[in-house]
């Protein structure tokens, strides 16, 4: 098996290391979700770096006791010396020590840096602004800065970003990881499985662009392996990885009311507002008047919930459907968590072919967003015959018009109209529905008449005849294959 390596994020580590090499006082802020691989890329930026001394911390969701003892912990770990640098008692040492770290050349690595945004740290935090003001006037000759790293979108904004917030304008650099790209996840699978198209999107619909979960299974030997097996490994077995990091990473920020929410939304994703508070308080049994509240904290606070419009509505529209944003939630509450939790009284086998059956709907709509994501890379790197000059969306509207993909190159004054099927038969069974809803389409936006038009069907896997039958009917045949050939 060969070595695990270090994939995508070529423009991300770049920019670090440029940061590192400047010769002068940095504050990096780095942000992302959980598991993306934010200390990966630190640690990689870092390799090879003259051996330059560096002072890395967790910081625990805990007072200052529990702040202090990790920070103390960690500077013994790192070999710090104890005389050049005596250990805080308190905050206000805690604000000296990470200045007097950076005037001696450290990068110091702060993670969970969101957590400084609980109750009682408000003095901390200005006498971090105070520290960062003095070593930012003699920039010049200040070696070494902070790096730090966080997962809670809105904590770490309003630590860092906020008007009102001590440490506002004081970030030199910031960088904001996403997933990796479909041509990074093709990379890791190339280098450690047999690549088909059903192992993509069973793989992403799971782990999207999430490079801690690939290395999971890296490391227990089940990448290459079918998808029951993975499961059971992962999930089901005393010490599955992931099943622990499922419960213990959500229920950590959210809980209640929120937790029910969540849940519904990954279990019907797609639903309007006024659908989703009746489905809501019919399910739970609650007349709670907030839900309207708790979907905008999972939306605008944790970015857990997106609520999409269809292509070319306006931001006012009331259209817009929601949907949980990450692929390992929604796999983890629509199909995986409540098997699991049958785990003590039901055989194994039977609970992971039911998660398996679960997970087929699942990938339905992970397809629909891969394909929304392929088109876009290989816009972006010149591949394929239709460059994107928009997002990609589907469309949809209240007189029951749907189209799983509507891609527009406004350029050529062309735009594509694609049905997306997990299961090939069915493709082929909606082309008439399908190009119905186009016909819908093009009545309503009469300004496209004179555009050239195409239509694609896609499926994960075609054969030469489902491509003929296809062909036939005027619609250009499209797998997971032909997407994904050129994405190095």
């Amino acid at each position: 098996m060969s070595d695990w390596g270090f994939y995508g994020r070529r423009d991300e580590l770049d920019k670090l290391r440029n940061v590192l090499d400047r010769g002068r006082w940095f504050f990096v802020k780095i942000t992302g979700r959980r598991r993306i691989g934010k200390t990966a890329l630190v640690q990689h930026a870092l390799g090879g770096r003259d051996a330059r001394p560096v002072y890395y911390v967790q910081i625990p969701d805990s007072g200052d006791a529990g702040v202090l003892s990790a920070v103390n912990d960690a500077l013994d770990t790192f070999n710090v010396p104890r005389e050049k640098f005596p250990r805080p008692r308190n905050p206000a040492e805690l604000a000296k020590l990470l200045e007097a770290l950076a005037e001696a050349g450290y990068v110091v690595v702060l993670d969970e840096f969101q957590y400084f945004n609980r109750k009682g740290f408000e003095g901390f935090c200005s006498l971090l602004q105070a520290a960062a003001d003095r070593l930012a006037a003699k920039a010049g000759r200040v070696r070494g800065g902070w790096a730090v790293l966080g997962s809670v979108h809105s904590e770490m904004t309003a630590l860092l970003e906020e008007r009102s917030a001590p440490l506002y304008g004081r970030v030199t650099d910031p960088l904001e990881l996403g997933h990796l790209d479909i041509a990074s996840v093709l990379a890791i699978l190339r280098a450690h499985a047999d690549v088909t198209p059903e192992r993509l999107l069973s793989l992403w619909t799971l782990f999207e662009g999430v490079p801690k979960f690939y290395r999971d299974c890296y490391e227990q030997n089940v990448l290459n392996a079918d998808r029951a097996t993975l499961l059971r490994k992962m999930f089901f077995e005393s010490s599955s990885p992931l099943r622990s990091e499922a419960e213990t990473w959500f229920l950590r920020e959210i809980g209640g009311m929120m937790d029910t929410v969540l849940k519904f939304v990954a279990r019907n994703p797609g639903m309007m507002h006024q659908e989703l508070v009746h489905e809501i308080r019919t399910a739970s049994g609650q007349e709670t008047s907030n839900i309207g509240g708790y979907l905008a904290a999972l939306t605008d606070r944790y970015r857990l919930i997106e609520r999409k419009l269809p292509v070319f509505a306006k931001s006012s529209a009331r259209q817009g459907r929601y949907y949980v944003t990450d692929n390992f939630l929604t796999a983890w509450m629509a199909a995986i968590a409540s098997r699991v939790s049958a785990r003590s009284f039901r055989p194994i086998g039977q609970l992971v072919a039911e998660t398996g059956v679960a997970l087929d709907g699942v990938e339905g709509a992970g397809l629909e967003k891969l394909v929304g994501q392929l088109y876009e890379e290989r816009s972006r790197r010149e591949l394929g015959d239709f460059p994107v000059t928009c997002r990609i969306r589907g469309f949809w509207d209240r007189k029951q018009t749907e189209i799983d993909l509507v891609a527009v190159n406004e350029a050529e004054r062309r735009i594509r109209f694609g049905s997306c099927k997990r299961s090939s038969t069915k493709l082929l069974r909606d082309i008439s529905n399908f190009k119905s809803h186009v016909d819908r389409f093009l009545d309503e936006h009469r300004s496209y008449h004179d555009w050239d038009i195409d239509y694609v069907g896609i499926s994960v896997r075609l054969s030469d005849d489902e491509r003929a039958v296809l062909t036939r009917h005027g619609i250009t045949p499209q797998s997971l294959e032909d997407l994904t050939t050129g994405l190095t």
